[in-house]
């Protein structure tokens, strides 16, 4: 029987897809390629590195400021002197029993102390031995043995100094340490600049300060100029510590008491905020010497203080930050005489700014027991002079 037609199409549709399987041609390299393909499209790629324009976290007292705006604060402060101030803050707040108390003179300099020659008149001249001890905190360049007499092998471990900065508060708080931890005996701790003089002798100097249980350290609040001070590291800076209102001002040159020096060394809190590096434009504002122990025993210990400084310096006329300078010509007994005669500045007997006594306080009148700032021209005037006028009471 001759195939139809229609047998014939049936035939050539059911062979057709054996057809087409085997003309086609397979390529294993596009089809691994595809696959590869497909599967890196479902891993998402990498993430790129991304510059934020969001800024980052600061901490507090940084915060909306730039930081290249501060002033360099090369001190370093006291964090490698952690340990020291932390020994000394546990020594007995009294000094030994049965020992004489003693006067810690601590001189703070940079340099070689021209009234060298004078200060060792001073410390030889007494009518008792063994009644003080010197610290001198001098600039790291600075050979020891450019010391001599007295002052031989009494420096103690430093570092650079620098106004403007918390580096000469923090070389403070150095002296105090190694004189607390010294000298058991150490009662009042006098900190003296390479400028300054004695007013009286020795034994005066003794007598004055072991009469009092107070420190001697000038406190003073509502001066001038004293917001742009407080704000200097930034107009929250200070803050919660330090509120404007417990801000206060005062001289760098104090005599404190053995129990105030444990607390200037012990303190953490306040003095996280005074060795702050002060900004760049206000740097001309920044004297955390004239603020941070005044405003520390103001807020700790204030009824434990006479709110005035022992050291005397002319301020009059001055508005550079330096006070005058005493030259030759202006040195004989009658400046001795006149600066004796003066009266220091209480801090607890002004009301806004003014001199007028308050009478909740005793009027006192507690004399000045040195002197600032003097040339080291005037070396051999006071000499001339030392004997016969400033060590005779």
């Amino acid at each position: 029987m001759s195939p139809t037609l229609l047998s014939l199409l049936c035939a050539l549709f059911l062979t057709l897809p054996l057809g087409l399987i085997f003309t086609i041609h397979h390529d294993p390299t596009a089809a691994a390629t595809a696959a590869t393909t497909a599967a890196t499209t479902l891993i998402s790629p990498p993430p790129k590195k991304v510059t934020s324009h969001l800024q980052q976290p600061q901490p507090t007292f940084l915060k909306n400021v730039n930081v290249s705006e501060y002033e360099d604060n090369d001190d370093d402060n006291d964090n490698d002197d952690s340990s020291l101030f932390h020994m000394a803050s546990r020594v007995d707040p009294n000094p030994s029993p049965g020992a004489p108390k003693k006067i810690a003179f601590m001189f703070l300099t940079t340099g070689p102390l021209p009234f060298a020659p004078l200060w060792e008149l001073y410390f030889t001249r007494t009518r008792k031995t063994g009644l003080y001890n010197i610290y001198i905190h001098a600039d790291p360049s600075i050979r020891p043995d450019l010391f001599h007499g007295v002052f031989s092998h009494r420096t103690i471990p430093s570092k650079p100094t620098r106004r403007h900065t918390p580096s000469l508060a923090a070389a403070h708080r150095r002296l105090l340490a190694r004189a607390l931890l010294h000298d058991p005996a150490n009662y009042m701790f006098a900190l003296v600049s390479p400028s300054c003089i004695p007013l009286h002798s020795f034994d005066f100097t003794y007598e004055t300060v072991m009469n009092s249980k107070k420190s001697f350290i000038e406190i003073l609040e509502n001066e001038e100029g004293a917001w742009r001070r407080w704000a200097a590291r930034g107009e929250m800076a200070m803050l919660p510590e330090v509120g404007f209102g417990d801000f206060r001002i005062g001289s760098q040159f104090s005599v404190l008491t053995r129990q105030h020096a444990r607390v200037a060394v012990n303190d953490t809190r306040i003095w996280s905020k005074f060795r702050l590096p002060c900004l760049q434009k206000n740097v001309h504002t920044c004297y955390p010497e004239e603020s941070y122990l005044p405003t520390l025993l103001s807020m700790v210990d204030r009824i434990g203080c006479v709110p005035a400084t022992l050291t005397y310096v002319d301020w009059e006329g001055r508005h550079d930050g330096h006070p005058h300078t005493f030259h030759e010509a202006e040195v004989g007994p009658e400046l001795i005489r006149a600066l004796r005669g003066r009266r220091p500045r209480y801090g607890d007997e002004e009301i806004n700014g003014s001199d007028a006594s308050v009478t909740r306080f005793t009027r006192r009148n507690d004399p000045f027991l040195f002197a600032r700032k003097f040339g080291s021209d005037t070396v051999g005037a006071l000499m001339d002079i030392a004997n016969d006028v400033i060590l005779k009471d």
